[in-house]
């Protein structure tokens, strides 16, 4: 689960400000993870992400931030056999949050299926680029 604020601050002032408002809710990293202006937050079961994005949203709304429902996605990785809730949306509020297959972060691409054909090819055009 990935979420996205896009903040006006700079990235220094917006992670010490979240890590001071959010210091309560967060997870223990990897399971919550601040980035400048983003936010991930991982769980194995999508009701339980759902619980985690409602605390998130009421804490972030609370404090006067609002959360994109434009840019907020989520990225369902089949890593293992565990059994995954296939009906269960993901949501922001009362919206559902759209799936994606892969992500690009930080100069990574990490695809739900778990291959690394995508990464492997934003890297060499990445290096064609220079």
């Amino acid at each position: 689960m990935w979420l996205h604020q896009g903040s006006a601050l700079s990235s220094f002032l917006f992670a010490m400000a979240m890590d001071v408002l959010t210091q309560h809710i967060q997870g223990e990293v990897p399971w919550c993870m601040l980035f400048a202006d983003d936010i991930v937050l991982i769980d194995e079961i999508r009701s339980r992400l759902n619980a985690k994005v409602e605390v998130w949203r009421q804490t972030l709304e609370s404090k006067g931030f609002k959360l994109s429902r434009t840019k907020t996605e989520y990225l369902d990785c089949k890593f293992s056999d565990s059994t995954h809730e296939a009906k269960v949306d993901v949501k922001l509020d009362t919206q559902v949050i759209p799936k994606n297959d892969s992500f690009k972060y930080l100069g990574f691409v990490i695809q739900s299926n778990g291959e690394i054909d995508e990464d492997i090819t934003h890297r060499i055009g990445a290096g064609w680029i220079k």
